[in-house]
Protein backbone atom coordinates (compact mmCIF):
# COMPACT_ATOMS: atom_id res chain seq x y z
CA UNK A 1 0.00 0.00 0.00
CA UNK A 2 1.21 3.41 -0.93
CA UNK A 3 -0.45 6.32 -0.70
CA UNK A 4 -1.36 8.60 -3.76
CA UNK A 5 -0.19 11.89 -4.90
CA UNK A 6 -0.13 14.18 -7.58
CA UNK A 7 2.07 17.60 -8.41
CA UNK A 8 -0.11 19.86 -9.89
CA UNK A 9 2.68 21.78 -11.70
CA UNK A 10 6.36 21.04 -13.18
CA UNK A 11 9.24 19.59 -12.12
CA UNK A 12 9.47 21.37 -8.81
CA UNK A 13 6.17 21.07 -7.47
CA UNK A 14 7.35 17.00 -7.12
CA UNK A 15 9.44 18.21 -4.32
CA UNK A 16 6.94 20.28 -2.45
CA UNK A 17 4.32 17.16 -3.00
CA UNK A 18 7.40 15.52 -1.60
CA UNK A 19 8.06 17.62 2.06
CA UNK A 20 4.12 18.26 2.33
CA UNK A 21 3.73 14.17 2.60
CA UNK A 22 6.39 14.25 4.62
CA UNK A 23 4.72 16.68 7.02
CA UNK A 24 1.36 15.07 6.99
CA UNK A 25 1.90 11.27 7.13
CA UNK A 26 6.18 10.96 8.32
CA UNK A 27 8.52 10.72 5.60
CA UNK A 28 8.91 6.66 5.65
CA UNK A 29 5.34 6.29 4.90
CA UNK A 30 5.50 4.64 1.24
CA UNK A 31 4.40 7.31 -1.38
CA UNK A 32 3.91 7.52 -5.09
CA UNK A 33 4.27 11.02 -6.87
CA UNK A 34 2.66 11.84 -9.81
CA UNK A 35 4.23 14.44 -11.86
CA UNK A 36 4.76 15.97 -15.23
CA UNK A 37 7.97 16.18 -17.16
CA UNK A 38 7.23 19.73 -17.87
CA UNK A 39 10.61 21.81 -16.79
CA UNK A 40 10.54 24.53 -18.70
CA UNK A 41 13.72 25.98 -21.08
CA UNK A 42 16.15 26.59 -18.46
CA UNK A 43 16.30 22.48 -17.89
CA UNK A 44 14.70 21.43 -21.29
CA UNK A 45 15.05 23.27 -24.45
CA UNK A 46 12.03 21.16 -25.88
CA UNK A 47 9.29 23.24 -25.66
CA UNK A 48 6.32 21.71 -24.07
CA UNK A 49 5.75 18.55 -21.41
CA UNK A 50 8.13 15.76 -21.83
CA UNK A 51 6.10 12.36 -22.39
CA UNK A 52 7.22 8.44 -21.44
CA UNK A 53 8.99 7.67 -25.08
CA UNK A 54 11.19 11.07 -24.73
CA UNK A 55 12.75 9.01 -21.66
CA UNK A 56 14.84 5.98 -21.38
CA UNK A 57 15.02 3.22 -18.28
CA UNK A 58 11.37 3.89 -17.26
CA UNK A 59 9.65 1.41 -15.13
CA UNK A 60 6.08 0.13 -16.43
CA UNK A 61 3.54 0.24 -13.47
CA UNK A 62 0.11 -0.05 -15.47
CA UNK A 63 -0.75 -0.58 -19.54
CA UNK A 64 0.26 3.61 -19.53
CA UNK A 65 2.20 4.86 -16.34
CA UNK A 66 5.91 4.79 -16.09
CA UNK A 67 7.71 5.08 -13.00
CA UNK A 68 10.87 7.62 -13.01
CA UNK A 69 14.22 5.86 -11.70
CA UNK A 70 17.48 7.03 -10.98
CA UNK A 71 18.56 5.22 -14.20
CA UNK A 72 16.11 7.11 -15.88
CA UNK A 73 17.60 9.11 -18.80
CA UNK A 74 15.76 11.89 -21.07
CA UNK A 75 16.35 11.37 -24.59
CA UNK A 76 18.76 14.49 -26.13
CA UNK A 77 17.54 17.31 -27.17
CA UNK A 78 14.82 16.77 -24.17
CA UNK A 79 16.54 17.51 -20.35
CA UNK A 80 14.75 16.52 -17.56
CA UNK A 81 15.74 16.72 -13.91
CA UNK A 82 13.40 14.01 -12.79
CA UNK A 83 15.89 11.40 -12.62
CA UNK A 84 17.68 12.87 -10.37
CA UNK A 85 14.69 13.91 -7.95
CA UNK A 86 13.60 10.01 -7.98
CA UNK A 87 17.07 10.00 -6.18
CA UNK A 88 16.95 12.59 -4.19
CA UNK A 89 13.36 11.91 -3.08
CA UNK A 90 11.63 9.70 -0.68
CA UNK A 91 8.74 8.71 -2.63
CA UNK A 92 8.69 7.07 -5.75
CA UNK A 93 8.08 9.28 -9.23
CA UNK A 94 5.68 8.31 -11.80
CA UNK A 95 5.61 10.06 -15.16
CA UNK A 96 2.30 12.12 -16.02
CA UNK A 97 1.74 11.96 -19.83
CA UNK A 98 -0.56 14.96 -20.79
CA UNK A 99 -0.95 14.46 -24.32
CA UNK A 100 -4.08 12.70 -23.99
CA UNK A 101 -5.44 15.36 -22.18
CA UNK A 102 -8.01 15.02 -19.46
CA UNK A 103 -9.35 11.63 -20.38
CA UNK A 104 -5.37 10.10 -20.70
CA UNK A 105 -4.08 11.53 -17.58
CA UNK A 106 -7.66 10.27 -15.69
CA UNK A 107 -6.28 6.75 -16.75
CA UNK A 108 -2.80 6.76 -15.76
CA UNK A 109 -3.97 8.14 -12.31
CA UNK A 110 -6.77 5.27 -11.72
CA UNK A 111 -3.80 2.85 -12.93
CA UNK A 112 -1.37 4.35 -10.40
CA UNK A 113 -4.32 3.90 -7.71
CA UNK A 114 -4.00 0.32 -8.76
CA UNK A 115 -0.37 0.69 -8.45
CA UNK A 116 -0.82 2.01 -4.77
CA UNK A 117 -3.61 -0.03 -3.71
CA UNK A 118 -4.75 3.36 -2.62
CA UNK A 119 -8.58 5.29 -3.16
CA UNK A 120 -8.01 8.35 -2.29
CA UNK A 121 -5.49 10.88 -4.44
CA UNK A 122 -3.73 14.13 -3.29
CA UNK A 123 -3.09 16.97 -5.50
CA UNK A 124 -0.31 19.14 -4.34
CA UNK A 125 0.13 22.52 -5.67
CA UNK A 126 2.97 25.14 -4.33
CA UNK A 127 2.04 29.01 -4.95
CA UNK A 128 -1.78 27.74 -5.33
CA UNK A 129 -2.48 28.76 -9.35
CA UNK A 130 -4.22 25.40 -9.12
CA UNK A 131 -6.64 27.74 -8.21
CA UNK A 132 -6.39 30.65 -10.84
CA UNK A 133 -9.45 32.10 -12.70
CA UNK A 134 -7.43 32.69 -15.58
CA UNK A 135 -7.73 36.75 -15.49
CA UNK A 136 -4.69 36.80 -13.27
CA UNK A 137 -2.37 39.44 -15.05
CA UNK A 138 0.80 37.29 -13.78
CA UNK A 139 -0.71 33.80 -14.58
CA UNK A 140 1.94 31.77 -16.70
CA UNK A 141 1.71 28.37 -16.26
CA UNK A 142 -2.12 27.19 -15.83
CA UNK A 143 -2.18 24.73 -18.04
CA UNK A 144 -0.66 21.59 -16.28
CA UNK A 145 -2.49 22.60 -12.72
CA UNK A 146 -6.19 22.54 -14.35
CA UNK A 147 -5.17 19.70 -16.39
CA UNK A 148 -4.68 17.34 -13.24
CA UNK A 149 -7.95 18.96 -11.29
CA UNK A 150 -9.69 17.94 -14.21
CA UNK A 151 -8.38 14.93 -14.96
CA UNK A 152 -9.27 13.77 -11.00
CA UNK A 153 -13.13 14.69 -11.82
CA UNK A 154 -12.97 11.70 -14.31
CA UNK A 155 -11.77 9.44 -11.75
CA UNK A 156 -13.59 7.18 -9.16
CA UNK A 157 -10.83 8.55 -6.26
CA UNK A 158 -11.26 10.65 -3.57
CA UNK A 159 -9.68 13.56 -4.05
CA UNK A 160 -8.18 16.85 -1.90
CA UNK A 161 -6.36 19.61 -3.42
CA UNK A 162 -3.49 21.16 -1.65
CA UNK A 163 -2.24 24.56 -1.87
CA UNK A 164 1.10 25.77 -0.07
CA UNK A 165 3.08 28.64 -0.19
CA UNK A 166 0.38 31.20 -1.26
CA UNK A 167 1.57 32.79 -3.87
CA UNK A 168 5.13 32.07 -3.76
CA UNK A 169 4.94 30.96 -7.47
CA UNK A 170 4.25 34.56 -8.22
CA UNK A 171 1.56 33.84 -10.60
CA UNK A 172 -1.44 34.57 -8.36
CA UNK A 173 -0.79 36.64 -5.30
CA UNK A 174 -1.28 35.68 -1.61
CA UNK A 175 -3.60 38.49 -1.16
CA UNK A 176 -6.00 37.13 -3.88
CA UNK A 177 -5.77 33.17 -2.81
CA UNK A 178 -6.27 33.92 1.00
CA UNK A 179 -9.81 34.71 0.97
CA UNK A 180 -10.60 31.30 -0.67
CA UNK A 181 -8.45 29.32 1.33
CA UNK A 182 -9.87 29.27 4.80
CA UNK A 183 -8.16 27.94 7.97
CA UNK A 184 -4.38 26.45 6.85
CA UNK A 185 -4.49 22.66 7.60
CA UNK A 186 -0.50 22.83 8.69
CA UNK A 187 2.55 25.15 9.31
CA UNK A 188 5.45 23.70 7.61
CA UNK A 189 8.42 24.27 9.94
CA UNK A 190 12.44 23.21 9.91
CA UNK A 191 11.79 19.55 10.99
CA UNK A 192 9.13 19.40 7.46
CA UNK A 193 12.07 20.54 5.14
CA UNK A 194 14.92 18.05 5.81
CA UNK A 195 13.07 15.12 3.27
CA UNK A 196 14.15 17.54 0.21
CA UNK A 197 16.49 20.06 1.91
CA UNK A 198 19.79 17.99 -0.17
CA UNK A 199 18.23 18.70 -3.53
CA UNK A 200 18.28 22.74 -3.58
CA UNK A 201 22.48 22.18 -4.13
CA UNK A 202 21.65 21.67 -8.11
CA UNK A 203 17.26 21.26 -8.58
CA UNK A 204 16.55 25.36 -9.87
CA UNK A 205 13.30 25.46 -8.55
CA UNK A 206 12.16 28.60 -6.82
CA UNK A 207 8.72 28.39 -5.75
CA UNK A 208 9.74 25.14 -3.31
CA UNK A 209 12.93 26.93 -2.66
CA UNK A 210 10.87 29.78 -0.98
CA UNK A 211 8.98 27.44 0.49
CA UNK A 212 11.11 25.59 2.43
CA UNK A 213 13.00 29.03 3.23
CA UNK A 214 9.70 30.17 4.73
CA UNK A 215 9.64 26.97 7.15
CA UNK A 216 13.03 27.69 8.49
CA UNK A 217 11.93 30.95 9.52
CA UNK A 218 13.07 33.36 6.88
CA UNK A 219 11.09 36.76 6.16
CA UNK A 220 11.31 39.19 4.00
CA UNK A 221 11.39 40.22 0.24
CA UNK A 222 13.19 37.61 -2.22
CA UNK A 223 13.99 38.24 -5.52
CA UNK A 224 13.16 35.85 -8.51
CA UNK A 225 14.08 35.39 -11.82
CA UNK A 226 11.76 36.26 -14.58
CA UNK A 227 8.98 37.88 -12.22
CA UNK A 228 7.70 41.23 -11.98
CA UNK A 229 7.56 41.67 -8.90
CA UNK A 230 9.70 40.23 -5.79
CA UNK A 231 8.02 37.81 -3.44
CA UNK A 232 7.60 38.34 0.35
CA UNK A 233 7.98 35.71 2.58
CA UNK A 234 5.24 36.32 5.08
CA UNK A 235 4.18 34.35 8.22
CA UNK A 236 1.29 32.81 5.92
CA UNK A 237 4.17 31.27 3.25
CA UNK A 238 4.76 28.21 5.02
CA UNK A 239 0.72 27.22 5.56
CA UNK A 240 -0.22 24.46 3.47
CA UNK A 241 -4.66 24.49 2.46
CA UNK A 242 -6.78 21.45 2.02
CA UNK A 243 -9.53 22.25 -0.11
CA UNK A 244 -12.00 19.57 -1.89
CA UNK A 245 -12.19 18.77 -5.27
CA UNK A 246 -15.38 20.11 -5.60
CA UNK A 247 -14.41 23.37 -4.63
CA UNK A 248 -11.43 23.73 -6.81
CA UNK A 249 -13.29 23.16 -9.48
CA UNK A 250 -15.35 25.75 -8.82
CA UNK A 251 -12.88 28.02 -8.66
CA UNK A 252 -10.80 27.29 -12.13
CA UNK A 253 -12.55 27.65 -15.11
CA UNK A 254 -9.94 26.27 -17.24
CA UNK A 255 -10.14 23.30 -15.51
CA UNK A 256 -13.72 23.26 -15.99
CA UNK A 257 -13.13 23.42 -19.74
CA UNK A 258 -10.53 20.80 -19.88
CA UNK A 259 -13.01 18.16 -18.92
CA UNK A 260 -13.13 15.99 -21.74
CA UNK A 261 -9.88 16.51 -23.75
CA UNK A 262 -8.30 13.46 -25.22
CA UNK A 263 -5.38 15.21 -26.68
CA UNK A 264 -2.63 18.14 -25.62
CA UNK A 265 -3.88 20.63 -28.75
CA UNK A 266 -7.67 20.13 -27.99
CA UNK A 267 -6.35 21.57 -24.02
CA UNK A 268 -3.99 24.10 -25.61
CA UNK A 269 -7.11 26.04 -27.18
CA UNK A 270 -9.06 26.15 -23.86
CA UNK A 271 -6.22 27.98 -22.29
CA UNK A 272 -6.55 30.20 -25.31
CA UNK A 273 -10.27 30.60 -24.73
CA UNK A 274 -10.19 30.84 -21.03
CA UNK A 275 -6.87 32.76 -20.21
CA UNK A 276 -6.44 33.81 -23.60
CA UNK A 277 -2.76 32.41 -24.20
CA UNK A 278 -0.98 29.59 -24.58
CA UNK A 279 1.80 28.68 -22.64
CA UNK A 280 3.06 26.04 -24.37
CA UNK A 281 2.82 28.51 -27.63
CA UNK A 282 5.25 31.07 -25.49
CA UNK A 283 7.46 28.34 -24.94
CA UNK A 284 8.13 27.19 -28.80
CA UNK A 285 8.33 31.46 -29.50
CA UNK A 286 10.88 31.43 -26.30
CA UNK A 287 13.02 28.10 -27.50
CA UNK A 288 13.71 30.30 -31.05
CA UNK A 289 15.47 33.23 -29.62
CA UNK A 290 16.58 31.72 -26.13
CA UNK A 291 20.43 31.29 -26.44
CA UNK A 292 20.74 27.85 -23.19
CA UNK A 293 22.60 30.13 -20.24
CA UNK A 294 25.15 27.62 -19.44
CA UNK A 295 26.53 28.69 -23.15
CA UNK A 296 27.17 32.47 -21.91
CA UNK A 297 29.86 33.88 -19.76
CA UNK A 298 28.60 37.20 -19.53
CA UNK A 299 25.11 38.29 -18.83
CA UNK A 300 23.30 39.69 -21.98
CA UNK A 301 24.08 43.41 -21.36
CA UNK A 302 27.52 42.59 -20.89
CA UNK A 303 27.90 40.61 -23.93
CA UNK A 304 30.49 42.24 -26.95
CA UNK A 305 28.58 43.56 -30.16
CA UNK A 306 29.82 41.96 -33.34
CA UNK A 307 31.38 45.69 -34.09
CA UNK A 308 33.84 45.51 -30.65
CA UNK A 309 36.57 43.93 -29.43
CA UNK A 310 35.81 40.87 -26.63
CA UNK A 311 37.22 42.32 -23.13
CA UNK A 312 37.95 40.10 -20.34
CA UNK A 313 35.67 39.51 -17.85
CA UNK A 314 36.16 40.41 -14.43
CA UNK A 315 36.81 37.88 -11.98
CA UNK A 316 33.66 35.71 -10.81
CA UNK A 317 33.53 37.49 -7.33
CA UNK A 318 33.81 41.04 -8.40
CA UNK A 319 30.73 40.60 -11.01
CA UNK A 320 28.93 38.72 -7.94
CA UNK A 321 29.77 41.87 -5.61
CA UNK A 322 28.51 44.47 -8.17
CA UNK A 323 25.32 42.45 -9.26
CA UNK A 324 24.67 42.14 -5.48
CA UNK A 325 25.09 45.47 -4.76
CA UNK A 326 22.28 46.83 -7.70
CA UNK A 327 19.92 44.25 -6.22
CA UNK A 328 19.93 45.27 -2.67
CA UNK A 329 19.68 48.67 -4.17
CA UNK A 330 16.03 47.99 -5.07
CA UNK A 331 15.12 46.57 -1.95
CA UNK A 332 15.53 42.81 -2.42
CA UNK A 333 17.03 40.67 0.70
CA UNK A 334 17.10 37.26 -0.57
CA UNK A 335 17.87 36.02 -3.95
CA UNK A 336 17.09 32.26 -5.39
CA UNK A 337 20.23 30.11 -6.94
CA UNK A 338 18.30 29.93 -10.20
CA UNK A 339 18.40 34.19 -10.11
CA UNK A 340 22.37 34.41 -9.60
CA UNK A 341 22.83 31.93 -11.99
CA UNK A 342 20.38 33.29 -14.49
CA UNK A 343 21.24 37.29 -14.08
CA UNK A 344 25.13 36.72 -13.98
CA UNK A 345 24.84 33.59 -16.93
CA UNK A 346 26.57 31.15 -14.54
CA UNK A 347 27.74 27.42 -15.91
CA UNK A 348 27.51 24.92 -13.35
CA UNK A 349 31.76 24.70 -12.96
CA UNK A 350 31.06 28.77 -12.21
CA UNK A 351 28.28 28.60 -9.86
CA UNK A 352 29.88 25.79 -7.90
CA UNK A 353 32.70 27.99 -7.43
CA UNK A 354 31.08 30.92 -6.48
CA UNK A 355 28.83 28.78 -4.03
CA UNK A 356 32.02 27.11 -2.50
CA UNK A 357 33.52 30.83 -2.41
CA UNK A 358 30.57 32.68 -0.52
CA UNK A 359 30.04 29.32 1.62
CA UNK A 360 33.54 29.49 2.58
CA UNK A 361 34.22 33.39 3.40
CA UNK A 362 30.43 34.93 3.68
CA UNK A 363 28.64 32.32 5.65
CA UNK A 364 26.37 34.51 6.58
CA UNK A 365 24.99 35.15 2.92
CA UNK A 366 23.74 31.27 3.30
CA UNK A 367 20.29 31.05 3.95
CA UNK A 368 19.86 27.75 2.29
CA UNK A 369 18.00 27.37 0.08
CA UNK A 370 18.34 31.13 -0.64
CA UNK A 371 21.30 33.42 -0.01
CA UNK A 372 20.81 36.92 2.08
CA UNK A 373 22.40 39.69 -0.08
CA UNK A 374 24.86 42.12 2.09
CA UNK A 375 24.09 45.21 0.38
Amino acid sequence: MKRLLLAAGGGGDAITTAMVHAALHGPDEPALVLTYAWERLVVDPVPGPRRPSDFTGTVPAGPTLRLVTPATAPRPPAGSLLPGLAAGLRPELGLLDPYQGATGLARQIEEAAAYCGADRLDIVDVGGDVLADGTEPTLRSPLGDALALAAAAHTTLAVWVHVAGPGLDSEVPESTLLPKLGAPLRILTTEDTLAVAQVFDWHPSEASALLVAAARGIRGVCGTRDAPHPVTLTATSPAVYRLPLARALELNPLARELAGTTNLTEAERASERVCGFSEIARERARATRTTPPATRLLPPSSEPSPTTQPTTPPPLTDRFTQWERRTARTGISYVTSRRINEELALNHSAWTELRTHLRTTSPSRDAAPLWRLAG
